[in-house]
This record gives C-alpha cells, sequence and structure tokens, in this order.
C-alpha cells in the first residue's frame, strides 16, 4: 500500500523556495573551479534539492521511509507493479487528494496521470550515461525531456531547478556522472483516463 500526500501551492511553493534558498547558498563559481570541487557542488545540490526525495526507491525502518542508497537516484524500480488509482480519490475539491504517491515516493498520480522518477544515474541504457551536460541542462530549462521531448511532470520542480546557474546545473550533471550506474529501465508516464 503506498502513501499518499496532500500537495497544495504553499507546499509545492515552499519546496521551490528550499531549493532555491540551497542554490544561493555559496558563490557557484567560487566552488565550482576544480573538478573536486564542482563534484562536491552537485553533491550538495542535489542533496539540498531533495534529488533523492523522488529518485531514489525507499525502505521501510522503524523510522518511516528513507532513501535506499543501493538504488540511490535510479528513479521509479521497473520491477515494481503499479497501484490502482482508487476512483474518485484525486480531484480539485477540499475533500480530494490531488496528488498520491507509492511506497518507494517514485510514482505520483494526480490530474495528470501517473509519472514516475528517472533514472539519474550514469547507466547508458537506462539512465544519463549518454547524456551530455547540455541535454541535462536544456531538461531543466525547458522542463521537456532533453530539451525538447515531452515535458518533465509533477511533482518535478522545474521552475526552481531552472533557475539555478549554468555552473549548478554542469555541477549537478558531473556529480549524476559520477554516482554508480544502476540499470533501471523506468517506464513511461501514464496518461490520466
Amino acid at each position: 500500500m503506498g502513501y499518499t500526500m496532500r500537495i497544495n501551492k504553499a507546499s509545492v511553493h515552499v519546496a521551490a523556495c528550499a531549493l532555491l534558498a540551497a542554490s544561493f547558498t555559496h558563490a557557484p563559481l567560487a566552488l565550482a573551479e576544480t573538478p573536486g570541487k564542482q563534484l562536491a557542488r552537485g553533491k550538495y545540490l542535489v542533496e539540498a534539492g531533495g534529488c533523492h526525495d523522488c529518485h531514489t526507491p525507499k525502505k521501510m525502518t522503524a523510522a518511516g521511509p528513507v532513501p535506499d542508497l543501493s538504488l540511490a537516484l535510479s528513479g521509479q524500480r521497473a520491477s515494481l507493479p503499479v497501484a490502482p488509482v482508487p476512483a474518485g480519490v484525486l480531484g480539485p475539491a477540499p475533500t480530494q487528494w490531488i496528488a498520491m504517491t507509492n511506497a518507494d515516493q517514485t510514482a505520483w498520480a494526480g490530474p495528470w496521470g501517473i509519472s514516475f522518477s528517472a533514472n539519474l544515474t550514469p547507466d547508458k541504457v537506462t539512465g544519463l550515461g549518454n547524456w551530455t551536460v547540455e541535454q541535462f541542462i536544456a531538461t531543466v530549462r525547458t522542463g521537456k525531456h532533453l530539451g525538447l521531448g515531452r515535458p518533465l511532470l509533477p511533482p518535478m520542480p522545474v521552475p526552481g531547478l531552472a533557475v539555478l546557474t549554468d555552473s549548478d546545473l554542469k555541477a549537478m550533471f558531473a556529480y549524476l556522472r559520477s554516482v554508480p550506474p544502476v540499470a533501471n529501465p523506468v517506464p513511461a508516464p501514464i496518461p490520466p483516463k
């Protein structure tokens, strides 16, 4: 059974503000001058930006779900079936939910259908392994896959990420390229019924 989450404009705004605040805590160019500093900056931005919240499957502990770092940033597990969304649960009325997530917090259902968190590891077949930094930046700036494909769907915080500097996005990409690759073909989004 998955967890449900109520999302409203205030919570999305707070998440975007937290990401922006994390971005501007340090001067991006001063920290990204060397490869080591660039990787450290990228790791900082990925962690402060909450990328593990949606892109890393969870494991249940006594304290609740925590990221399963053995699958870090690998997205929705291809092996997990998608639970059905109960009829009448999603809707705009105050008594309904606008979004739901699975127990891994890697699949999200809402008015847009069902979206799955992408594999951000450097796996060459199922992740970012064949992407260029330019494609990564275009994806973040436009909110579209590879900068020209399908839209990135909620809960991806495109407005908050799009304002990051090129230096910050290059640092994030460099860090994502440094994590262990995980072969995990994430399912395509499911349109709303």
